[in-house]
């Protein structure tokens, strides 16, 4: 089970660019703040919230870093 949540964590982050734009910068920014915030959801949720954290820290890392990456 260890072992699927973290695929979950790399997964989601992998499939977002598909919905962003053309910028290569915000594509990069999408992936790394997508892996950064999953692995800090993962830190932060404890038991059974531990994936939900994982899964929103991932997508709202994602988010973020996007936004990031759009602006540079």
């Amino acid at each position: 089970m260890r072992k699927a949540r973290f695929f979950a964590v790399l997964l989601i982050p992998a499939l977002l660019p598909a919905c962003s734009s053309d910028t290569p910068n915000q594509d990069t920014g999408l992936i790394v703040g997508g892996i950064a915030g999953g692995i800090i959801g993962n830190q932060v949720g404890k038991g059974t919230g531990n994936v939900l954290a994982t899964v929103a820290g991932a997508v709202v890392g994602g988010i973020v870093g996007s936004e990031i990456g759009r602006s540079m």
